[in-house]
Parts: C-alpha cells; structure tokens; sequence
C-alpha cells in the first residue's frame, strides 16, 4: 500500500509536496482504515481544486516516477558507436517560472508496504533528477516489528554509491553497467536483484487513467479487460459490473478478424440489449454505447487488475461522463472492506463538490489544490486546514457548503464574461 507520496519542483509544484494516505486521529469513519502492522493507511484520497490549480499534476508526478522507474534502462548510454551520441531520456518538467527552479533537480519519493502475508515491511524510495540524469537515489526499509529508523539497502549521489545492502556479488555489476541516466532500481530488477525487482514490480502494479486528455480517453476506451475475447465467464463479470449502472446490457458478441496487410487480429465487439416488445435481442457497436457506458467499460480492466492485486489506481477527472451516484458506487468499491480485501487504493481528482457532504469520505481523505498568484501550486488536506483564526474544520461542518462559499479556498476566481458585451 501506499503510504506517502512526496515531490518537489515539478510542473506548477516548485516545493516539497506530500500526499499523505496514513490515517489521521480522527474519528469518522472508522470502518475506513486498514490497519497493518504499526501502520494505518486510507484507502481513498480525492483531491479537489480549480481548473487550472494543479490537480491533475499531482497524479503526473507520479506518473512520471512510475514511467522512470519502469523504463530508464532505455535512457542513456551510445545510441551508435559512430556517433557515440547518448539518448534522449524521460527528462522532467520543473517549475519554470522563477529561474532557480527552472534549473534545479525535481524530487520523486514514496513510502509504501509490502502485504501483511509478504512480512509487511515498509519502504522509501525516490530520487531527484534533473535535465541531465539522476543526481541521488535511495532505498531503505524497516521491518515490520521495527518503531525506529529505516535501514539502508543502498544509496547513490552522482558517481559515488553505497551498495552495502545488497548482495556482495551484484555490486559490481550495478556499478559497471550503470549509466547516469538509468535507475539502480531498473537496472537491478534487469540483473534479477530480488530487493531492486520488487520495487520496480511495485510500479508496475500501479494503474492510471486520464480522462481529460482526448488522445489518452481514445486509447482508454479500447482497452479490454483479460481474458475477454476468449472467456464466456469474463464476458459474464462485465455484463454484472455493468448491471450495477445499465442493466439493458445482457451479453456481448465477440469476434475476431483481419485487416489486409496486417497480420495482428483485431476485435469486433458489440453489447447485446434485449428488445422491449418481445424475447428477441439486438446487437449494437460497442462504440455506439454512450459516453458513460464507454468510460465505465474502460475502467473495468483496471479495477479488476488493482482489487486482485492491490495496487493503486489513479484516476484524473473520475467525475467526467459519470453520474454522481455512480461515482459514489465506484468510491465505495474501494472503501468496503469486503470487496477491497487486497487493500487496492483510489487516488482521484474531481469538481463534483457533492462528493464533500460529508456521508461518505473522511476529512483526512479529502485533499485540495490551489495556485496561487506566483503561479506556485500547494496540496493540502481538510483535515490539515485551519481558518483565518486558526481552528480545525470540525467533521460535523457542512463540508460542500463551506467550500464552494471559498472558505478553505481552492476554487476559481470568477468574473464576468464582460468581453462579449456590446459596446
């Protein structure tokens, strides 16, 4: 599980940042928190803002450690031997609006824990890179019977490393094959180093969806879930998912076929309605479906990879398409204990300020991002905030009133559209 995000000096975030899932003291909704080992982590984390505010970088910061991690062993070394030129890498984007930061390393870090039945231990990663490689990476853990400091598995600062938590006999070849740009991390999960594998596999059990962008939500919706195409018993899950929100849906036809010249298969798939006057059925394009049904098929193959797996999915625009109560629906997937019995987490931005009435998320859950007139974006959490006279929010406050009246600020300054009006 994911305990605690942290970055700094990414896109509209020039300063240390943290996204914490740990439970707070607080006592709503007990029935939330997962409690492991000395650990008690939150399930949920909805992060609210006005355009424009920075939510949606908050889930590209983690995007891009997770795509560093999992793929820096194609950045650096000689691209030919002729040229002797170093490849591109997955450079980041830094706080360009002041120039200290516009040339200063950007930060990437994350406390997370192994599964109970894997000894839940507990470990920090991260690393700072700037535009031309990896300037620190670290990686320590501590047991699950340890309240004290975390013990170190390896460092790494520029050239100099400390290797002294790993195996004697991988240390050399970590040190030989190593290139500026490429983490410890991918280049010891390559090499089989069981310690730097199971960070690198942590990543890759994550999941992420952004509805925003047009090309991504294309790609998205033509996503499968697995064993789909072959399996009458997968088919039979997604017809039940989606009874919970459009039960005129009752089967699927599947078939496979061939464009020429092109030797993959391709799948064409449709939804199978029931006809009202009578026992016959109807087949439609599974693109003509709407929006909605399309978002919601989309999102299957990821809730059922982060519930088997427990993983965490991150989701920008959850809202977007959806009814409210559908959305409710999705949130509480991750909530009841019950369904969620691998501990996945859902990490999501959204406008709908329903969300914030308080009959569903903690404070501690509830997470709000705000630009301010530098340009600079914060997070922060309602059950971090104070007013103007220094006092907590209480959880028997009218959390969705009190927001959109400004009072724990990240919504949009509004003015009128005068630019239109006649002269």
């Amino acid at each position: 599980m994911l305990l605690q995000f942290n970055f700094k000096n990414y896109k509209s975030f020039r300063d240390d940042t943290t996204l914490d899932l740990t439970a707070t003291k607080i006592s709503e909704f007990n029935n939330h928190v997962i409690s492991i080992a000395n650990e008690h982590v939150l399930p949920v984390a909805a992060i609210f803002g006005a355009n424009a505010s920075g939510k949606s970088n908050v889930q590209e910061a983690f995007r891009y450690m997770a795509t560093y991690v999992i793929h820096s062993l194609n950045y650096g070394g000689d691209e030919s031997s002729a040229k002797k030129k170093k490849s591109e890498f997955f450079k980041p984007t830094p706080f360009l609006f002041d120039t200290t930061s516009k040339k200063a390393e950007s930060l990437f870090e994350v406390y997370f824990m192994d599964p109970e039945e894997n000894g839940a231990k507990t470990y920090n990663y991260g690393f700072t890179v700037n535009t031309t490689g990896v300037c620190e990476e670290w990686l320590n853990y501590k047991s699950k019977s340890s309240r004290g400091a975390y013990r170190k598995i390896f460092y790494r600062n520029g050239d100099k490393y400390d290797f002294s938590g790993l195996p004697a006999k991988s240390q050399d070849n970590l040190k030989i094959a190593l290139e500026k740009e490429t983490l410890v991390v991918s280049l010891g999960a390559k090499l089989k180093i069981a310690k730097l594998k199971f960070v690198r596999d942590w990543f890759l059990n994550n999941d992420f969806a952004d509805f925003g962008k047009p090309i991504e939500n294309y790609f998205l919706s033509r996503l499968i879930p697995e064993g789909f195409a072959e399996s009458k018993d997968v088919q039979k899950k997604v017809v039940d998912y989606f009874a919970a929100f459009d039960p005129s849906i009752i089967g699927f036809n599947v078939e496979t076929y061939k464009v020429d010249n092109d030797e993959d298969e391709h799948l064409k798939i449709d939804a199978i309605h029931r006809m009202n006057d009578s026992d016959q059925t109807v087949s439609i394009p599974l693109q003509h479906e709407s929006a909605g049904t399309l978002k919601m098929f989309a999102l299957y193959p990821m809730l059922q990879d982060v519930l088997s797996n427990g993983g965490v999915l991150f989701i920008d625009e959850l809202n977007a398409r959806l009814h409210p109560l559908l959305v409710r629906t999705f949130i509480i997937t991750f909530l009841d204990l019950n369904i969620n019995a691998k501990h996945a987490q859902l990490i999501f931005t959204s406008h709908d300020s329903w969300q914030l009435n308080g009959s569903m998320l903690r404070r501690d859950e509830i997470w709000f991002t705000e630009k301010d007139s530098s340009g600079v974006s914060n997070l922060y959490s309602l059950a971090d905030f104070v007013d103007e006279d220094g006092v907590k929010i209480r959880k028997d406050e009218n959390y969705e009133k009190n927001y959109l009246l400004g009072k724990y600020g990240a919504i949009p300054t509004l003015k009128h559209l005068d630019m239109f009006k006649e002269e």
